[in-house]
């Protein structure tokens, strides 16, 4: 993918959405990162049909300490995973209050210190809460940069290394939202919206839905016809 069509695709996710948000309802950072580190395996939805009661009775560190484990689980209990995310949490307003003041750290290795905290957590609270230029690969990033052939990787930490490096850098600021957004409401998993796309045009994916097939050139006939020829000599032989 050239660095001209990399830039049209983000002027037209811009364009279409100057200012993309995160869909976790949050107060303050401490909030932004209860929310996230709630949000692996769920959704924003129920994630944030849970923090609504919690964040009311437990929005500081100390609040939600005073809860302990089975408080909490309370709380998180529809959320998948929840009695390990409340341990987790538990355990890291301790941390917070004891070595940060309260306060969410902004640096990634004191983040990613915290327990259930990795590196796409770590990335969204420096993105969202911090305002870095980082960029969380979660299932909706990785699909979409390997589906458009922005950033083509096997595994998020390839496809967010190549994404820093693709991603024009006036851009890079919002990119981890608009790539999310795209992946949950256009290019979805099972069967993405391509005929509605905006970026159908400059999209490298090949099997593409609602969409009619380009008629193959003569050229490009005869040498599937070529293909098919030697296929059928080798087994011949």
């Amino acid at each position: 993918m050239t660095p001209a069509t990399r830039h049209e695709i983000f002027a037209r996710l811009q364009e279409a959405d100057p200012d993309p948000r995160t869909e976790l309802k949050y107060a303050n950072p401490f909030q932004l990162l209860v929310s996230v580190v709630l949000s692996a395996q769920a959704t924003d939805k129920s994630v944030n049909q849970a923090t609504v009661a919690l964040f009311r009775d437990a929005p500081t560190p100390e609040a939600m300490l005073a809860l302990g484990v089975t408080g909490l689980s309370a709380y998180i209990r529809a959320i998948g995973l929840f009695n390990t995310k409340a341990r987790n949490l538990i355990e890291t307003c301790r941390i917070l209050i004891e070595r940060f003041d309260g306060q969410v750290p902004a640096d990634r290795e004191q983040l990613e210190s915290l327990p259930g905290v990795g590196r796409k957590t770590a990335n969204v609270v420096l993105n969202v809460a911090f305002g870095e230029a980082t960029i969380a690969v979660d299932t909706h990033i990785f699909r979409v940069a390997n589906r458009l052939g922005l950033a083509p990787g096997r595994t998020p930490l390839e496809v967010e290394q190549k994404l820093l490096q693709a991603v024009p850098e006036r851009f890079r600021r919002h990119a981890h939202h608009w790539l999310i957004l795209h992946g949950r409401y256009v290019c979805t998993a099972r069967k993405p919206k391509c005929s509605s796309c905006l970026l159908l045009d400059l999209c490298e994916y090949e099997q593409k839905t609602g969409v009619a097939p380009k008629p193959s050139s003569r050229r490009s006939r005869a040498a599937s016809k070529g293909r098919a020829q030697l296929r059928l000599s080798r087994r011949k032989k």
